[in-house]
């Protein structure tokens, strides 16, 4: 298929504890991925950001660490993932321009990605 940060179309994570979220943003970090769920722009920037530690590997479906990302709606239908897709579709169209530009989409994911991820910025990565 593809690289996981290259498609385009709509992606599904299915977690290590069985809960299941539709991804609408998305950025490698360090080990593993960030992401961002349906209707981001209205929760607490404090909370909303996701990280999943682990390395990527796939074509797609994309195993992150015990995580699993795939095509949304591919390999069986999940009328919750669907409806809370099409429900941030209808959100898009309602916010159209003010919806942030995908510069500033990556801006924010990076100032709060090490801080989701539970890494101190005293770590060696984040060194010089």
């Amino acid at each position: 298929m593809a690289d996981l940060f290259t498609v385009t179309a709509p992606l599904a994570i299915r977690l290590p504890d069985g809960r299941k979220e539709v991804v609408v943003e998305k950025l490698p970090y360090h080990d593993g991925l960030i992401y961002l769920p349906p209707f981001w722009p209205e929760m607490d920037p404090e909370e909303v950001l996701r990280y999943v530690p682990g390395p990527i590997k796939g074509d797609g479906p994309w195993k992150v660490g015990e995580a699993v990302v795939a095509v949304l709606a591919c390999q069986g239908t999940d009328p919750q993932l669907a409806s809370d897709f099409s429900g941030w579709q209808a959100y898009r169209m309602q916010v159209d321009a003010a919806y942030p530009s995908q510069e500033e989409i990556n801006k924010f994911m990076r100032i709060h990605a090490a801080r989701t991820a539970g890494l101190d910025l005293c770590d060696p990565r984040f060194r010089g």
